[in-house]
């Protein structure tokens, strides 16, 4: 038997948010529109290959100046 387990136990937080989920049912459709306004993009291929070849490599110490 575990010390510690509460098969009813809910947290606040957890009350609270389940409490607003059915207050609000709008709010998850809201989250999904806000994260393909940010992440879900689709990649241009030909794009990131011209980013990637056109890099150039970084100085091992970034302050160093190079006096010619």
């Amino acid at each position: 038997m575990n010390l510690f387990y509460r098969p009813f136990y809910k947290s606040d937080i957890t009350q609270f948010l389940e409490q607003l989920k059915t207050a609000r049912p709008e709010l998850a459709q809201g989250q999904q529109d806000g994260l393909s306004l940010l992440w879900n993009k689709s990649v241009d291929r030909s794009a990131q290959s011209d980013f990637r070849a056109g890099r150039v490599a970084q100085q091992p110490y970034v302050y160093q100046t190079h006096e010619q």
